[in-house]
């Protein structure tokens, strides 16, 4: 989607979103190391500026971004450039990173199905070296599980910084797109188009519709792509021992990426069946028409000839004329019907 709106001063500060109504902002503060989490409390996010403690690890969530004086206030507070603030707050454009002189900054798209909608929500993520700031346009739960793991201490998450808590918010991501991908191909492989009936253009709608998803779908999964790309290529340095991490997520896009091009494939080939399916029974239709038609054509031609009104037409005297008449429609009939029988015509 491209952005519809247009900026008076490119200082001030626009949220994109539907909504006009500046929300109260949800935020959960982490710091945390390989012994220890802890969660602050603080009751207004434009209030927090973050230490530079090199021996914690810090997170903080924040959902809801149409407040823009508070989310402004807050990145202003703590250094981050106001492009960065002004791409939070864009919720329409693509998925994209960018390298800051001391923090990385990278916008995904997160995808959940409702029905038969597909939820686009943005998510805006600022990596430094110490901590990590996530933007959630609106889904406050999204994360809980890596609160979870962290408050408990489960796996290596306390034990790893920045970098690794980027990759499993990142993972948490892609486990939703396969999760769409999936009820996508589960929903086409359902539809079917039998040749001994009329398809129906609700199932094509239905089809049109997959596809317009896994459009989007792909379009949202190549920025990241590109992104872990430039961990492969030493263009961003990271720790050696979470390079297989980042391949991991590579490998995860490119396999979403591959399974779209499936489904899509499947959904052409579906949609080429449905007007292969209506065009054969057109073509029947046509052909039992035309059948018709041709049995009536030299019916009506005799028909013709003695509906003319001469005085002088030997046959309308006849005593037998009109019943000698009928039986030359039933053989003509006859006749007409048994060879298209042979020739297969219906």
């Amino acid at each position: 989607m491209k952005s519809t709106y247009k900026k008076i001063n490119p200082r001030d500060f626009t949220y994109t979103g539907t909504s006009n109504k500046a929300d109260n902002i949800k935020f959960d503060y982490y710091r945390y190391s390989k012994d220890e989490c802890i969660s602050l409390d603080s009751k207004t996010l434009k209030d927090i500026r973050i230490p530079k403690e090199k021996e914690y690890t810090q997170w903080i969530d924040i959902s809801g971004v149409n407040n823009v004086e508070e989310i402004a206030q807050f990145c202003q507070k703590n250094e981050i450039h106001r492009l960065s603030i002004q791409n939070i707050l864009d919720i329409n454009q693509r998925p994209k990173f960018q390298k800051f002189d001391d923090y990385l900054f990278l916008t995904l798209k997160s995808l959940e199905s409702e029905g038969s909608e597909l939820q686009i929500e943005q998510i805006s993520l600022i990596v430094k070296d110490n901590y990590l700031i996530s933007f959630q346009e609106k889904n406050t739960f999204f994360f809980n599980h890596i609160k979870q793991r962290l408050l408990e201490g489960k796996g290596v998450i306390r034990e790893k910084g920045t970098i690794y808590l980027l990759y499993t918010i990142i993972e948490s991501v892609l486990d939703n797109y396969f999760k769409v991908i999936n009820q996508i191909e589960t929903k086409t492989d359902l539809i079917t188009f039998p040749l001994n009936k009329e398809p129906s253009s609700k199932e094509l709608g239905l089809l049109e519709d997959d596809k317009r998803k896994i459009y989007l779908i792909k379009k949202s999964i190549l920025p990241l792509k590109e992104f872990t790309l430039k961990f492969e290529r030493e263009e961003l340095s990271i720790s050696k021992d979470l390079h297989k991490y980042f391949f991991e997520i590579k490998d995860m896009c490119l396999t979403i990426i591959d399974e779209c091009d499936i489904i899509s494939g499947t959904i052409e080939s579906n949609i080429n069946l449905f007007f292969s399916v209506q065009g054969q029974r057109m073509n029947q239709i046509m052909k039992t028409l035309t059948v018709v038609a041709t049995i009536f054509i030299p019916l009506t031609f005799i028909a013709g000839i003695y509906g003319m009104n001469f005085s002088n037409m030997p046959e309308l005297t006849l005593k037998y004329g009109y019943a000698g008449v009928w039986g030359v429609f039933i053989a003509v009939f006859l006749a007409l019907l048994i060879y298209f029988q042979k020739k297969g015509y219906f």
